[in-house]
């Protein structure tokens, strides 16, 4: 998925999964709740929703709920009457529910609600009305409601942070963005999408070596689809060859693990020794950075089953490790 242009890039099953949920919802007006880390790409999903819906031609009212102070939040929504309260504009002003009338509202970091503005939301979506601050008539609305999170909002609940009949309210459909590390088949169709869309930008011709596309397609990317179309701008702007190299990552991404291939020996300690300890700290290394058996064979150029009894071997299986 791409922020830079309204496009879906789906190669993993995940990913085609989440798009084919959202051609089922299409002609519903289902509240639909997105989560997923920072960066994996909730926003553009709740375009993709709003290119499809039936409600594609009405309007599309975007709320970071993280951004609007708490005192001034409930007039936000919901408008205020003239005089509702000091600094108010005079005529008043009407609110981003009423703006998204018959078409579709976007609560993004909507774990960011305080408890009394959730009792209010509530009754909103509820009783399909609202009142502006200060008013005393109901203003019926007509909305789909769309709220995104990197928050768990069920422990959340669990928590007593969030109401757990808002939480069923907005969690009519639930389409989880799972994070880039896992959905590998993602990694290098977003990395050359991004490539064009930076080439075009900015008047380059950067390519992508084969060495550097597979070290891409086994980082961690914590930063999720963001990270990596921030790595592609940083690299078509700054670096002066003509093609991204795997030494362009290693600085920033392998810190260590992978730069050099080098190994050095100091003293002397029996043979199948020393290479029982490097086999140990190798593995190690390619665990700490990988997390799969099947992505540490792939980067060691080995089988996974080979990969999955030297692990036990050296006792550095555990639990959080994924045989997939």
């Amino acid at each position: 998925m791409a922020r830079t242009e309204k496009k879906i890039i789906a190669e993993s099953p995940q990913m085609k999964k989440i798009l084919q949920m959202i051609e089922y919802i299409k002609d519903v007006d289902s509240s639909v709740l997105i989560t997923g880390e920072s960066g994996t790409g909730k926003e553009v999903i709740f375009n993709y929703i709003c290119q499809t819906s039936c409600r594609k031609d009405q309007p599309v009212i975007k709320i970071n709920c993280g951004a609007i102070p708490e005192n001034l939040f409930e007039s936000e929504l919901f408008g205020y009457e003239d005089g509702a309260f000091t600094g108010a504009r005079k005529k008043g002003k009407i609110g981003l529910f009423e703006k998204a009338n018959h078409g579709t509202l976007f609560l993004d970091e909507i774990s960011e609600i305080s408890m009394e503005m959730q009792v209010k939301l509530l009754r909103a979506l509820q009783e399909k009305e609202i009142f502006h601050v200060g008013g005393t008539e109901s203003i019926p609305v007509d909305v789909r409601i769309v709220s995104a999170t990197n928050q768990n909002l069920e422990q959340m609940v669990e928590d007593g942070k969030f109401r757990r009949d808002l939480y069923y309210r907005l969690n009519v459909v639930h389409l989880e963005i799972p994070p880039l590390r896992e959905r590998q088949e993602d990694i290098l169709p977003l990395c050359y999408h991004f490539l064009d869309v930076f080439n075009a930008k900015y008047h380059k011709n950067k390519g992508l070596t084969v060495r550097a596309a597979k070290t891409l397609s086994h980082l961690e990317w914590p930063g999720n689809i963001r990270e990596l179309e921030n790595l592609v701008e940083n690299i078509v702007v700054l670096e002066q060859e003509d093609v991204m190299r795997a030494k362009h990552l290693q600085a920033r991404y392998c810190k260590g693990n992978m730069q050099s291939g080098e190994v050095t020996v100091k003293g002397i300690l029996p043979y199948k020794e020393a290479l029982s300890r490097m086999e140990k700290q190798l593995l190690e290394n390619a665990r700490n950075q990988f997390g799969s058996t099947r992505r540490i064979a792939d980067v060691l150029g080995i089988n996974q089953s080979t990969v999955s009894r030297k692990l036990r071997q050296y006792g550095l299986d555990d639990a959080k490790m994924h045989h997939k």
